[in-house]
């Protein structure tokens, strides 16, 4: 595990990040909890924005270390989905409540006037303190999961998700409700 000073959590814009953002999903939904065979990728991923947390070195980008994507079910309703964090950096603490974050509100900029996602059930209580509210419990590839729907009074637009959201990995923890810092645009 490479020691970040800090990640930058973005929409992707380089096929490298997509490249490694769809291997982090394998390793995470496909070998360690064996949710699909082979790889998870389905037709939503052909329409979906994707976003990484990316680990960075002396201000470069070095390696994807999560992910999530978005996508429009229909005109203002959004969904969230295959939030997956690389195992060695989850107890870093931020990288998937900014993930989140960044998701909702950059698709409440896009007009977003709601935003739900199938959680699993052992991420509920984070969701929770981050604003969400759980609207029933259902069995999705054999794992219990949560659908849920962000308080969307919590998640201000994001008008710049390319440049995203910067986390110095040095700062005291942060909580849910804590802002975080942005390159390029207010939240």
């Amino acid at each position: 595990m490479t020691e970040y000073a800090g990640y930058t959590i973005k929409w992707i814009t380089l096929p490298w990040e997509r490249q490694q953002a769809y291997a982090l999903r394998q390793r995470v939904f496909c070998l360690e909890q064996g949710l699909f065979e082979g790889d998870d990728l389905d037709d939503i991923d052909r329409h979906a924005r994707l976003l990484v947390a990316l680990g960075s070195v002396g201000g470069w980008h070095d390696e994807v270390v999560g992910t999530v994507r978005i996508h429009q079910l229909e005109p203002g309703v959004w969904m969230g989905s295959r939030l997956a964090v690389e195992s060695a950096y989850r107890r870093q603490g931020q990288l998937g409540s900014t993930l989140i974050r960044l998701a909702v509100c950059s698709a409440h900029a896009l007009g977003c006037r709601a935003f739900y996602a199938q959680v699993q059930h052992q991420n509920e209580p984070l969701f929770r303190r981050m604003h969400w509210q759980t609207l029933e419990w259902q069995t999705l590839h054999g794992v219990r999961h949560a659908r849920m729907q962000a308080d969307l009074n919590f998640y201000p637009p994001c008008h710049d998700p390319l440049s995203g959201m910067v986390i110095n990995a040095t700062a005291r923890k942060r909580t849910p409700d804590m802002p975080v810092f942005l390159t390029g645009a207010a939240v």
